[in-house]
């Protein structure tokens, strides 16, 4: 069946679903999104979207309305906890490559843009997929609900917890990181913070990243075990108390920080998969691929799975031609960031105060070119290049 005679379900109304929507709108493709709250609007943090993200979002037509609502970010160092720069990431060659800024933003401004292009009519909230069931050629997505919807393929886009990539691949649950975080939004009248940075020392790492609005980003990781009680029930105080030898504005941030601003969640992702396709099924953003957040490239990641997969619509004579193709362009590159995410985070995380010293001595005197390395291989290949070219029927 060819795409544009198909009804498409997308499951998850998070970037990758959203985005998806959006795209396959343009090519006349029907598509109806279906998501677990009741309510979409994205939750209180934010995110970086690189260059090569705001790439896949010119490829989508919805660059140019996005940039307003980002702040431009023209540098994120890494720093030593006394502030003293130890990567300074070149990234103003990497935004000339791919011809693109880098921006900070917050995930509801986001959210909000991204539902104001889709029709209502195709949101349908307190959906909960359970399961699926393959009907001939149809697809049957079942809720918590009692309800179903049936269609031609299945875009499970439902995040990290997916129960749809669950009964497709059943020993790919979530795997802990080992450190758990802090996140807030705050004003940034009184702080007046200007760059992006993110810090590492002995007692955890903490970002930050001024985002449009006079506001602040933060967000602070934790060694721990998984589900540790003790650090649930810990607040802006406990926080304060544990980072305030590090550089300022760390602790102002902290101190300023209302509690009831503080988003808190263990670290997860999932261990690199080697299929994303199942027939006219396919996993889509962090369903198929979470990462943990050390390269800044989750939401990057799921818009670009949203671009390069509506070039392969554009061009497949079937769904399954298509999500096959997608597959091919996309598993090594996703597989590759979810690897090196996790390496960098636990190199980020020492908490050895030798090994801490080693680390920091050495980024400190390594040559730029090596330091720039994994920041390159991630971002300066053109990912709607990768495997483009195709052999005929394959």
């Amino acid at each position: 069946m060819h795409p544009t005679d198909s009804t498409f379900i997308i499951v998850g109304g998070g970037i990758a679903g959203l985005c998806a929507a959006i795209g396959l709108a343009k090519w006349g493709i029907e598509a109806h999104v279906y998501e677990s709250a009741t309510e979409l609007k994205g939750i209180g943090a934010g995110f970086g979207l690189a260059a090569n993200a705001m790439k896949a979002l010119e490829h989508l037509g919805l660059k140019d309305e996005i940039v307003p609502i980002g702040h431009f970010l023209d540098s994120y160092n890494i720093l030593d906890q006394q502030g003293n720069i130890l990567v300074e990431p070149n990234t103003k060659s990497i935004s000339q490559q791919y011809q693109q800024d880098n921006f900070a933003i917050h995930r509801a401004d986001l959210h909000q843009f991204l539902l104001s292009k889709i029709p209502s009519s195709q949101i349908h909230l307190g959906k909960r997929a359970l399961s699926f069931e393959r009907r001939g050629e149809d697809i049957r997505v079942y809720f918590a609900d009692g309800s179903h919807a049936d269609g031609q393929a299945l875009l499970a886009a439902d995040g990290v917890h997916s129960p749809l990539r669950q009964q497709l691949i059943p020993g790919s649950a979530p795997r802990y990181s080992g450190y758990t975080c802090w996140r807030a939004t705050i004003d940034n009248s009184s702080i007046q913070l200007e760059k992006g940075t993110e810090t590492w020392g002995a007692k955890g790492r903490f970002g930050m990243t001024p985002l449009v609005n006079n506001r602040i980003y933060w967000y602070a990781c934790i060694n721990t075990e998984a589900q540790n009680p003790v650090l649930k029930k810990w607040k802006t105080a406990e926080l304060l108390d544990n980072f305030k030898n590090y550089h300022n504005p760390i602790p102002t941030i902290l101190s300023e920080t209302k509690d009831s601003e503080l988003i808190a969640n263990d670290i997860i992702d999932i261990a690199p998969l080697k299929q994303l396709a199942f027939g006219n099924i396919l996993l889509l953003g962090d369903a198929g691929h979470a990462t943990t957040p050390n390269l800044g490239q989750g939401a990057c990641q799921a818009i670009e799975d949203v671009a390069v997969l509506m070039d392969e619509l554009r061009t497949a004579a079937s769904i399954t031609l298509a999500f096959q193709r997608f597959e091919k362009r996309r598993v090594e590159r996703v597989n590759y960031i979810c690897n090196t995410s996790w390496k960098i985070g636990k190199i980020a995380q020492w908490e050895n105060p030798l090994l801490i010293g080693v680390r920091n001595f050495c980024m400190k005197i390594a040559p730029n070119s090596l330091k720039q390395q994994q920041l390159n291989k991630l971002l300066s290949v053109d990912f709607m290049q990768i495997n483009r070219n195709h052999d005929a029927g394959s």
